[in-house]
């Protein structure tokens, strides 16, 4: 039985491997153009969720320019009113913390390109985060999501409460991703045109 398993659970890892490097060539086939339109209709629609414009702390993500929305322009726009917006920071063993954004902290640009805040930003108590913006290399209509392989998020959310959202290009949404047993799922997909509920 656990020989069993052992090999579903590496089937399903194989499955997400191909996606995500299929996905990853349909993402730098987008031109930058289309990218900075698609970021504008995506965080437009984030923005005007009733969840976000109630939320005091928001946990988001500093986007990588060419493999994800740019999710920096949307950090300063919440900070700007007035909310405390969090970035992730990464620790050892695929572990993460939650430190609040600041304009007047520099940040540091640590593992695969990633922009996060340093050791001097405040640390965000996840208790105090009211929505989660979680990235994905691609989302599906159940809320699924395929993530970067790290399983950083994963992780963090098994014991989150508050509101999560995912943000999606509409050419990358996919009817099914695959999925494993600790595998999470967010409450809305947002893609340029329009917010996917996720019934729960």
């Amino acid at each position: 039985m656990l020989t069993r398993s052992m090999d579903v659970s590496s089937t399903i890892a194989e499955a997400k491997k191909a996606l995500r490097a299929r996905l990853r060539r349909e993402i730098a086939a987008i031109s930058p153009e289309e990218c900075l339109e698609s970021d504008r209709a995506l965080f437009g629609r984030f923005l005007s969720l009733p969840q976000v414009q109630a939320a005091d702390t928001l946990f988001l993500f500093w986007g990588i320019p060419g493999r994800e929305p740019e999710t920096e322009r949307l950090v300063r726009e919440l900070t700007r009113q007035g909310k405390r917006v969090g970035l992730p920071r990464m620790l050892p063993g695929h572990q993460m913390e939650v430190r609040q954004f600041d304009p007047r902290i520099p940040m540091k640009q640590a593992a695969f390109g990633i922009w996060e805040p340093s050791e001097e930003a405040p640390l965000l108590e996840k208790k105090d985060i009211a929505l989660a913006l979680v990235p994905a290399v691609s989302y599906d209509r159940r809320g699924y999501r395929l993530g970067f392989g790290g399983g950083y998020y994963d992780r963090w959310l098994e014991d989150f409460s508050g509101r999560t959202a995912g943000l999606c290009r509409g050419v990358l949404l996919q009817k099914q991703v695959p999925i494993e047993g600790h595998d999470a799922r967010v409450e809305v997909v947002l893609t340029e045109q329009e917010a996917i509920w996720i019934q729960t």
